[in-house]
């Protein structure tokens, strides 16, 4: 069986499809809907249909999957001003991914009108265009990360998509949110769907400010970040702010951060780290917490 074979399409509540990845145990994208979560936990808490509205926009999407977080970008990107020039540099492990998107048509399921550019991208890694330029850099996004910071490369959004904290730890610790957080320019803004005591923390580590997103498909929220110099200079409003549950969550040793010191640790050697960390930590235990404040919570105790 080819590595193209091994993704199947898997039919999502909108009508959209995802795949299951073997490797991580995990589909792609919550049951919900692929499509909407592409729009409702990255494209929006970015404020892209605002931030079109700039002569250039730079996008930086990581773990670029399917695709979806970049064909949302562009379609809201381009509806609402078709003269945007938009940079986008997105980073994948597995190249056998957007191709096998691209060749079981799944955007054909969108109706979606840019196409041909994501699949120029999927099987030639790079789209350029009077409007777009555009590279896919596939490999370990530890060592892309610091490529992307090379080049300087400052982004108006980052969506932070990797598999979840348990299965991909690498893409969660403390040092890669501290190189996510260079390349986010200094009035962007950084969206994932999780919302882990362990990523908030690292985001906040990163030196970056935090607000929770609304739910989608799921009852836990999603987390949106960005620099302080934003609201000091009024670029953006006040993030939604996290829930007194949330703001306790930080409190308990599901906070204590995934470390990778040197950013190419196995992920078995970086949850085991955390776990220690977490064993010999005088935090209140996260058990605790979830009886105390789940029930008056939306959250699910995501750890």
């Amino acid at each position: 069986m080819s590595e193209l074979q091994k993704f199947i399409p898997q039919p999502t509540g909108d009508g959209s499809f995802t795949f299951f990845s073997q490797e991580f145990n995990e589909a792609f994208h919550s049951h919900f809907g692929a499509k909407q979560e592409s729009f409702f936990k990255f494209v929006s808490p970015t404020q892209l249909a605002i931030a079109a509205h700039q002569p250039v926009l730079r996008l930086l999407d990581i773990c670029y999957g399917l695709g979806y977080n970049t064909a949302a970008a562009l379609e809201t990107i381009w509806e609402v001003n078709p003269n945007c020039a938009v940079e986008l540099i997105a980073l994948e492990m597995n190249l056998s991914v957007p191709q096998a998107a691209i060749e079981h048509q799944l955007f054909d399921n969108w109706n979606y009108p840019y196409t041909d550019i994501l699949t120029r991208l999927a099987f030639e890694q790079q789209v350029q265009t009077d409007r777009l330029k555009a590279k896919l850099i596939i490999g370990d996004a530890r060592n892309a990360i610091r490529e992307v910071n090379h080049l300087n490369f400052q982004a108006d959004a980052i969506f932070l998509d990797p598999f979840s904290p348990p299965q991909c730890p690498q893409l969660w610790s403390v040092e890669f949110i501290q190189q996510v957080a260079l390349c986010l320019h200094e009035s962007g803004l950084l969206a994932t769907y999780s919302c882990a005591a362990a990523v908030r923390t690292a985001l906040l580590m990163a030196g970056l400010h935090i607000g929770s997103t609304p739910p989608v498909g799921r009852r836990s929220p999603g987390t949106v970040a960005a620099h302080p110099q934003s609201f000091e200079c009024n670029i953006h409003s006040i993030l939604p702010p996290l829930s007194q549950a949330e703001e306790e969550h930080l409190l308990t040793r599901a906070a204590i951060p995934y470390r990778d010191p040197k950013l190419n640790d196995p992920a078995d050697v970086i949850v085991a780290r955390r776990r220690q960390e977490q064993q010999a930590s005088s935090l209140e235990p996260t058990s605790r917490w979830r009886k105390r404040c789940l029930p008056r919570s939306v959250m699910s105790p995501e750890i």
